[in-house]
């Protein structure tokens, strides 16, 4: 992986990750936390679509959606096991 390429994962997440904690509300994770949650939401977002068929335009604006669907589902997930 090269660093550029590891510069806009970390960017993607945090954006996502962002993004998907003004949605949900109530978790208020930091930039760390929100990068984590971006980044796995991408893997959690890509799996989903995966398994509905659906697809996305190619390219950033595309895996900021994904990963924020990811987000949101990771963060509301987490939100079920806090109360």
């Amino acid at each position: 992986m090269t660093l550029e390429a590891l510069l806009i994962w970390i960017i993607i997440g945090a954006l996502a990750g962002f993004l998907a904690d003004a949605v949900v509300g109530g978790i208020r994770m930091g930039l760390a936390g929100a990068i984590i949650v971006g980044i796995i939401g991408a893997f959690i977002g890509g799996w989903v679509f995966s398994l509905l068929g659906l697809s996305i335009a190619a390219g950033i604006v595309g895996d900021i959606i994904v990963a924020f669907v990811g987000a949101v589902i990771l963060l509301l997930i987490i939100r079920g096991i806090r109360t």
